[in-house]
């Protein structure tokens, strides 16, 4: 099985969702998983990872799955002096039992180990990256997955529902 993740963020409350699936061609989501509560810390340059990690660890461990691979809305990789990306803190924290597939929407210049591709008939690139396996593999995984977009239809459900969940807390 495989995850689709993202996290909605309001001062210290968020709300996490993790979309299940099986196949990267899938159009529809096995089920869907959202977790919120609060308690973030604020964000910090250079360590955003502080603040996402924790939310994307709870909602994995809700949905109570093992995952081969988790797709995740950002980088896997920053060049040495920049420390790790949140694809690599995810991987480590999970142990290298899952696959980490970084799918950014915008260039990083201190990014590194990603392949552009283009998806639909967009003119502007996503950047993938991968942990546990070779850059090229997983920006092949993300061309297959399901949509006419640039962003791959479960990964934009995980934003959409993230935000959704968020916006119905009191």
């Amino acid at each position: 099985m495989k995850a689709a993740l993202d996290v909605w963020y309001d001062k210290d409350t968020f709300c996490a969702c993790c979309v299940v699936f099986e196949h990267w061609e899938d159009a529809r989501a096995s089920e869907v998983v959202t977790l919120s509560g609060t308690g973030v810390g604020p964000y910090r340059p250079g360590r955003f990872f502080e603040r996402e990690l924790p939310c994307l660890l709870a909602v994995l461990e809700r949905a109570s799955i093992p995952f081969d691979a988790v797709v995740i809305d950002g980088y896997v990789d920053l060049d040495g002096s920049r420390g790790k990306g949140l694809g690599r803190h995810l991987y480590e924290a999970l142990g290298g039992r899952s696959i980490v597939v970084g799918v950014a929407k915008s260039p990083l210049s201190f990014a590194c180990r990603f392949v552009p591709i283009f998806r639909g008939s967009s003119k502007r690139p996503v950047y993938v990256s991968g942990a546990g396996c070779p850059e090229d593999l997983a920006a092949a995984w993300v061309s297959r997955m399901h949509g006419p977009y640039r962003i791959p239809t479960l990964l934009a459900l995980a934003h959409r529902s993230a935000v959704s969940c968020g916006r119905r807390r009191p």
